[in-house]
């Protein structure tokens, strides 16, 4: 079995060497990852500028490839030019935070991904909800064993699933639920600095959804301790409005529509 592994936090990152750690002895291992932090880029792609990459020693844990690059970047570099053969599945984590709700949109860690999906690869994006200590430890076992569960389970080309933690510190998760994500974004809000020339910074900030306007979502499964895991798909259309607007009226012959104006 290979298993390419990347991340949104960087090749130096904690989570990763957990993830790492976590599948090591199940098969062939290739790390992968941005050189340095890229959370919440989403699932941006390089395409003005070159990609750089290079061999980096990870402390006494692994050997990889750093990218000066997105996480869809390292992906698709390591699919297209770095492995000696293509992974059986593509796992992106372990992510210092959880990606629930909207989130799942923005997030680098689910873009690792959700590229492998989009070359038929299976892969699951890990995450862990934020605390005071993040226990990775606690965490590493728990990857293990859900994607143990999915690589037996034998799932199709392209399925790709995003796993939420809750926070380890507070003990091991209660189990496990399948669950749809919250249609819940952020409670966005900026805040608003002066540097030293005058000049106006803003800062985001924000606060998450009260779990309790999102019943058996990701959202609610991690606040009430459990891991959530959500099957995710990337045919954005929307087939009823589809339907529906097929029948406004559009314009066809756009010719005819300037010369009579």
């Amino acid at each position: 079995m290979r298993i390419l592994v990347t991340n949104d936090d960087g090749i130096m990152a904690p989570g990763i060497e957990a993830l790492y750690r976590a599948v090591a002895d199940l098969g062939h291992v290739d790390v992968v990852a941005p050189e340095s932090p890229q959370s919440a880029v989403g699932h941006a792609i390089s395409i003005r500028t070159p990609l750089l990459a290079h061999r980096v020693q990870v402390r006494q844990a692994f050997e990889g490839w750093a990218v000066q690059g997105s996480p869809a970047d390292c992906v698709k570099l390591a699919m297209k030019e770095l492995l000696e053969a293509p992974p059986d599945f593509v796992l992106s984590g372990i992510n210092h935070g959880a990606n629930t709700g909207i989130n799942v949109l923005y997030s680098g860690t689910v873009a690792g991904a959700s590229e492998g999906a989009f070359f038929g690869t299976p892969a699951i994006a890990f995450s862990q909800e934020l605390s005071d200590v993040l226990d990775f430890e606690k965490a590493r076992v728990v990857a293990r064993g859900i994607f143990q569960r999915f690589a037996s389970s034998r799932p199709p080309r392209g399925m790709c699933l995003s796993v939420n933690i809750p926070a380890c510190d507070k003990g091991w998760p209660l189990g496990v639920r399948c669950v749809p994500m919250a249609m819940a974004p952020m409670e966005d809000a900026y805040r608003k600095q002066f540097d030293e020339l005058g000049r106006v910074h803003y800062w985001l900030d924000g606060e998450w959804p009260d779990h309790r306007d999102h019943p058996e979502s990701d959202l609610e499964a991690i606040h009430e301790r459990y891991v959530s895991i959500t099957p995710l798909r990337f045919q954005l259309t929307d087939e009823r409005q589809l339907s529906e607007i097929r029948g406004w009226g559009w314009p066809q012959d756009f010719a005819a529509t300037e010369s009579g104006k």
